[in-house]
């Protein structure tokens, strides 16, 4: 199976419909924390839920339009990367993450975006990489300047949650642009 260290203990892998059980204990863990962030994280709330939300990624992953990837910190899942959209044609793709709070400040997300970067630029040969977070989730903005992206502006009103309107930054990184290769 597809793992990849990210060093301190913390591994990076797919996370599939198989692992339902462990994401919605996650989740649930989590769910406090990221759900203003991740739209699926207040859906995802039971076992077929979970499950659901799991195989929405799966099924993206075999149209080769989106991925699902966990990080494990000693064994247990406490987070995850994916490519929210992926398209070879048009050469770019969104990348979005979340993390539970028992994880946070160890560089686990900053790790795990490095090493999508460099398969999405390496190997898949994409040529730009976008970033979407709120401008008060200043942790996934921190995330995006380590990284090397570029805030590109701000769509106004652009996320709806709960009923209100919130801005959304688009950040921005290019196969041409200069970023730091993971060490493996």
């Amino acid at each position: 199976m597809f793992s990849v260290s990210l060093g301190d203990g913390a591994r990076l892998r797919p996370l599939e419909p198989w692992q339902a059980e462990e994401f919605l204990a996650h989740m649930d863990r989590a769910r406090e924390a990221v759900d203003p962030w991740i739209p699926w994280a207040s859906v995802s709330t039971d076992l077929d839920s979970a499950r659901a939300t799991l195989q929405r990624y799966a099924d993206l992953q075999a149209r080769d339009a989106g991925r699902l990837f966990g990080i494990w910190l000693d064994g247990t899942l406490v987070g995850g990367t994916m490519f929210v959209s992926f398209s070879t044609e048009a050469g770019k793709a969104e990348i979005g993450v979340w993390l539970e709070p028992a994880a946070q400040g160890r560089g686990l997300i900053t790790r795990a975006v490095r090493v999508l970067i460099d398969w999405a630029f390496t190997t898949r040969g994409l040529h730009r990489l976008e970033w979407k977070c709120r401008p008060d989730n200043v942790a996934s903005s921190a995330v995006a300047k380590r990284v090397g992206m570029r805030l590109d502006g701000v769509l106004r009103d652009e996320y709806l949650y709960r009923g209100a309107r919130y801005d959304t930054e688009v950040w921005s990184l290019l196969a041409t642009d200069t970023f730091e290769v993971p060490a493996v």
